[in-house]
C-alpha cells in the first residue's frame, strides 16, 4: 500500500481544539479518518518549527489520500501537506528509465 508523509500546521480554532482535546485525541481522529478510506496511521509526531504535526500513513491510492487531505484542509483548522513516499527500490527503477526532455531555451 502506498505511503505518504504528512506535515500539518494548526491555525485559528485548530490550535484551541488541540489545547482543549490534547494530542492523543487528534492522533486518534486521524487514525479513524484513515480507516474510513481503507488506510492506516504508521507514525504521528508533534514538533517545534513551521509544522506542528507530522507523520506517515498508508492509503490504498492517491485518490484516497487526496480525499483525506481535502477534507482536513476544508475545516480551516489545519493546513496539511502530503508527500508520496518512495522506496529505495522505486528510486532504483526510476534511475533505470531514460525520459526525453528539452530544457527551456534549448
Amino acid at each position: 500500500m502506498p505511503k505518504y508523509m504528512f506535515e500539518g500546521t494548526y491555525v485559528g480554532d485548530g490550535v484551541k481544539g488541540l489545547m482543549q482535546e490534547g494530542g492523543t485525541k487528534r492522533r486518534d481522529a486521524l487514525a479513524e479518518a484513515l480507516k474510513s478510506v481503507g488506510g492506516s496511521l504508521e507514525s504521528f509526531y508533534y514538533a517545534f518549527g513551521y509544522y506542528d504535526v507530522l507523520g506517515v500513513f498508508e492509503a490504498p491510492d492517491d485518490a484516497s489520500a487526496a480525499a483525506l487531505s481535502l477534507l482536513i484542509n476544508s475545516t480551516g483548522n489545519v493546513n496539511v501537506r502530503l508527500k508520496p513516499l518512495m522506496t529505495v527500490e522505486d528510486i532504483d527503477e526510476a534511475a533505470k528509465k531514460t525520459p526525453s526532455y528539452r530544457a527551456p531555451g534549448q
